[in-house]
Parts: structure tokens; sequence; C-alpha cells
């Protein structure tokens, strides 16, 4: 074999190889945008239960309008979220005003009772379930992905190709159990 011939498999492989980790790159990035998704769905679910909610605990009189006013406008916060620390945010003020509201409902014997509001609080609990995995997943691709970014030889090509670390999703996660804590009373 040849100089020129080894060279020539050199540059080969070089070459095959960059374009394994550039692919890598775009398979982590089209994985962290799926589960993205995932939990944008998951949330946009979340937030289409508060108004049932907000409407149940509306119909007792003896509501606190300070909770329900937060609540309204935890959601409207997520509703308005466009980054992905922007959405964390929202989803922790919200899981922390729903927290307070189902601490509130434990006062008022009639709305603890209320089927609608426990099928609401159970949907809700679900949810939490769901986002939580979500974010756990989305959450370990963006720690492969930015761990690729900053590793060598990876780095060359991220730099190269402008594939930048992305933020973790990260929630209280002391909030988002106060959802799921509030007693269940069976009928």
């Amino acid at each position: 074999m040849s100089f020129g011939n080894i060279v020539l498999i050199i540059i080969a492989a070089v070459v095959a190889y960059l374009i394994v980790i550039y692919n890598k790159f775009v398979s982590l990035r089209a994985g962290i945008d799926a589960s993205w998704s995932d939990i944008d769905v998951q949330l946009k679910r979340r937030y289409d239960l508060i108004p049932a909610l907000v409407d149940t605990v509306r119909g007792y009189k003896e509501y606190e309008a300070e909770t329900l006013e937060k609540v309204i406008q935890a959601r409207q916060q997520g509703l308005s979220a466009g980054t992905v620390d922007e959405k964390a945010a929202a989803a922790n003020m919200l899981s922390g005003a729903l927290g307070k509201l189902f601490a509130l409902a434990e006062a008022y014997p009639d709305l603890k009772a209320n089927t609608n509001f426990l099928d609401l609080q159970n949907q809700l609990s679900n949810l939490e379930d769901a986002i939580q995995n979500a974010r756990r997943y989305y959450n370990a691709i963006v720690r492969d992905y930015n761990a690729k970014t900053e590793s060598f030889p990876d780095l060359f090509i991220a730099q190269k190709y402008n594939f930048t670390p992305r933020d973790y999703f990260e929630l209280d996660e002391s909030e988002a159990t106060a959802v799921k804590k509030m007693p269940k009373i069976d009928l």
C-alpha cells in the first residue's frame, strides 16, 4: 500500500468520524425538541384544567379570592411563557398556587367532598406525574447533548455548526408535590 493510499484512508476515516459526530448532534437536538414538545403538551393540558378548577372553587361562597387570583395569574404567565426558563418559572408559580388552593380546600369540607373538585385534583395529580416524567427525559437528553458540546473533539463540531448548550427544565419539586399531597376523600 502506498503512502498516498494510507493518507486517503486516514482522511476518509477522519471525515467519517466527523460526520458521525455531526449526526449525533442532530439526533440529540431532535430528541430535545421532541421531548420538549411532550412537556409543552402536558403543561397545556394542565393549564386547560385550571378554568374548570377555578369555576368549581368559585361555586363556594367562602373561597379566598386572592388564592384564586394567584392561580389564574400563574396560568396566564404559563400560557404566555416562551423560553424554557420562563415556562419553568411559570410552572413553579402555578404549582405553588395550586398547592395553596388545595391546602385551603382543607378548611371547606363541602369543597373537599365535591366530586368535580376531587376529579380535577386527581387529573392535576396525574398531570404532575406526566410532567415530572417528561421533564426527567428532557433533562437527560439535554445533559447528554450539553456534555457532547463540551467534550473533545466534539466541541469543535459543536462550535463550527452552532450546537449550543440547552437549558434544563427545572421545577421546584416541593411545589409540584404540594398538588399531589392533598388527602383524598372517599365519597
